[in-house]
C-alpha cells in the first residue's frame, strides 16, 4: 500500500531472484479500512515509492486510481471463509473481505505469475492463498520472512505515526515473541502459557490488547497444546498505532 520501507523492497529482491520482470503494485486500498480506521491519514508517497521501486530494479509500477480498481457500480467482493474469521478478522469485520477482492483484482490484471507476500501479516498471507488457490488464479504465493529494524522491531509502514517514547515501547512485541519462544525452547507447549510469556511485556506499554493467540500454523485452528507447527500473534496499539507481529513455533513457517 505504499510508503515503502525496506520490508517491501525485500520482496523486490525476493521477486528479482525469481523472476526476470517484476512488477509492483501501490494502491492504499479502500475497502480493507474500517469506517473508524485510517484510510485518510495513512502515509502516502508515491514519488518516493516509484524511486525507490526503480533503484531496486522494479521494471513496472501498477498505481491506479481507486475508480480504475472500484469503477462505477461496482458490486463484486470476495470472501473467504474460516481463515479470515479469527484474529484480525475478529477485530476488523470486513477487513480481509476488502483484501481478498484487491488481490483478486491484481491477480486477473497480473496474469500468470509469482506474487511475494510478507509473512508479518501471516493471516494476510494465508488468504491470499487460499484465494490463488480456490479461485484458480495461475499464480504461485510466495511468502517472505518479516524483515525487522536492527533492535527487533518489525517494519510496517505504521511505524511512522509511533513517536519516540512509542517507537521504544514497540519492541514489547518482538521481545514477547522471544520470550515465548525461549519458553518453548525450554519444553513449554501449552498454548495459554506461551500466550502469558509473550502478553507478559506488551501489557505494560499497550494501550489496549487485540490478541495474543497461539493458531495451528496452516488452517488457524484453535489448539489448546503446540503439537504441530503453530503462529504465535500479536495485535495491539501503542499509542494510537495499532501494530501486529508473529513468530511460528514448533516447527519452519508453512508459508
Amino acid at each position: 500500500m505504499g510508503a515503502l520501507h525496506a520490508g517491501h523492497l525485500a520482496l523486490v529482491h525476493e521477486a528479482k531472484r525469481r523472476a526476470t520482470f517484476v512488477g509492483a503494485s501501490v494502491f492504499v486500498n479502500p475497502t480493507q479500512f474500517g469506517p473508524n480506521e485510517d484510510f485518510s491519514r495513512y502515509p502516502r508517497d508515491l514519488d518516493g515509492d516509484v524511486r525507490k521501486l526503480a533503484t531496486a530494479g522494479v521494471d513496472v509500477v501498477f498505481a491506479p486510481d481507486p475508480a480504475e480498481i472500484y469503477p462505477p457500480g461496482d458490486d463484486t467482493r470476495v470472501r473467504v471463509g474460516a481463515l479470515a474469521e479469527p484474529l484480525c478478522g475478529r477485530f476488523r469485520p470486513g477487513h480481509f473481505e476488502g483484501v481478498a477482492t484487491v488481490v483478486a483484482k491484481l491477480f486477473a490484471i497480473a496474469g500468470p505469475c509469482l506474487a511475494v507476500f510478507g509473512r508479518k501479516d501471516y493471516q494476510q498471507l494465508l488468504v491470499i492463498r487460499r484465494i490463488a488457490r480456490d479461485l484458480c488464479f495461475p499464480v504461485e504465493v510466495i511468502g517472505h520472512p518479516i524483515v525487522r529494524e536492527p533492535d527487533g522491531l518489525a517494519m510496517s509502514s505504521r511505524n511512522a505515526y509511533l513517536s519516540p517514547s512509542d517507537r521504544a515501547a514497540a519492541l514489547a512485541l518482538s521481545r514477547g515473541l522471544a520470550a515465548a519462544a525461549r519458553a518453548y525452547d525450554g519444553g513449554e507447549r501449552r498454548a495459554r502459557e506461551l500466550e502469558r510469556a509473550a502478553r507478559e511485556p506488551i501489557e505494560p506499554v499497550a494501550v489496549s490488547i487485540d490478541y495474543v493467540e497461539l493458531r495451528e500454523a496452516e488452517t488457524l485452528a484453535a489448539i489448546d497444546t503446540v503439537a504441530a507447527p503453530a503462529v504465535l500473534a500479536i495485535a495491539c496499539r501503542i499509542g494510537a498505532t495499532r501494530l501486529i507481529d508473529n513468530r511460528v513455533l514448533g516447527g519452519p513457517e508453512p508459508v
